[in-house]
């Protein structure tokens, strides 16, 4: 399955698939919608087959004007009333907090790519946020094929008692895998910033029995875990979206007990064989580059996974 190529539409992350909208995106559309449906420039969407999840591109410089054409995967065009109603449903998407804003010095802005935030740290475009409107694809059975969790599993060395995080759980894939691991003594938490998506874990941590798992609602430059309290910490293919990486990544750093291991899980960045779009994708060079400033120190790396990388730091014992 892995060799087979899918439909790129169908993941919006893949290399020209639908990109990620923002609140803005929903704003502007919806100005739009509700002025006038004159179409001035073609988007498409897509239905998932359990909800009413539309995920939007466009095409040309001028995004998101004029009228939205959305279509489900029989061809047929959505009703102008549920695109509004979806629209003014998704201006709950988070939005940034002007008073975690850092020093102009660490972070600086760019004209925005297709699917940046237009802010760069260290040299990298920061990634839109997949929202939870997208947490089926979190979901898919070929997530099995495309990143073989035993194998990152494996790599974490999780032991009966132990006390996780989960940091950008999203609907708990890891989670719940982890919990298994960790046994009744041990715990994890599975933090993510939009309420939407802890409820969404819920009810998957309760329809699979995780009770040791314990959803936390965290914020975009600290994900509320108690200082000095975790052992392990993982972050599956959401690093590069923090909007605030250097202020959430001491708060994680702070949660971890002295010599307790961050692992970040990113796919693998300038690997042609990875259809994934660029600004989704991490170098271990950059993952190294950007843990360096904290109180980490590398453990290693493992490069047998399909698409990604799992590197593994650890906390140095005198912080």
């Amino acid at each position: 399955m892995l060799g087979q190529a899918r439909p790129a539409a169908l993941d919006w992350k893949a290399r020209g698939g639908v990109r990620s909208p923002t609140r803005e995106d929903f704003a502007g559309t919806l100005i739009d919608c509700i002025g006038s449906f004159r179409a001035t420039l073609s988007c498409r969407g897509r239905t998932h087959n359990n909800s009413a999840l539309r995920e939007w591109s466009c095409r040309g410089p001028a995004a998101w004007a004029g009228k939205v054409i959305v279509q489900d995967r029989s061809g047929r065009k959505s009703k102008p009333a549920l695109v509004l109603l979806l629209l003014i449903h998704a201006l709950a998407l988070p939005t940034a907090a002007p008073a975690g804003e850092s020093a102009p010095s660490r972070y600086t802005t760019v004209p925005a790519s297709a699917d940046g935030i237009g802010k760069v740290y260290l040299g990298r475009e920061i990634a839109q946020v997949m929202s939870f409107h997208g947490a089926q694809w979190l979901e898919r059975a070929e997530r099995v094929d495309e990143e073989r969790p035993e194998l990152v599993l494996a790599a974490l060395e999780l032991r009966p008692g132990m006390t996780v995080a989960d940091i950008g759980a999203g609907t708990g894939y890891y989670s719940w895998r982890m919990a298994q691991r960790v046994g009744a003594s041990g715990t994890v938490y599975a933090v993510d910033i939009q309420p939407e998506m802890i409820k969404l874990l819920e009810r998957q941590m309760s329809r699979r029995g995780a009770a040791n798992v314990k959803p936390v609602l965290g914020e975009l430059t600290d994900p509320g875990l108690p200082p000095g309290s975790i052992d392990l910490a993982l972050m599956v293919d959401v690093y590069h979206e923090f909007e605030y990486p250097y202020e959430m990544l001491t708060a994680i750093v702070r949660a971890l007990k002295p010599g307790g291991r961050l692992v970040f899980v990113e796919f693998r960045g300038g690997d042609a064989a990875v259809p994934i779009k660029p600004l989704h994708t991490m170098t271990e060079a950059q993952v190294r580059k950007e843990a360096a400033i904290h109180a980490l120190e590398w453990v290693k790396t493992a490069r047998d996974l399909p698409w990604q990388n799992a590197i593994v730091f650890r906390k140095l014992s005198s912080n």
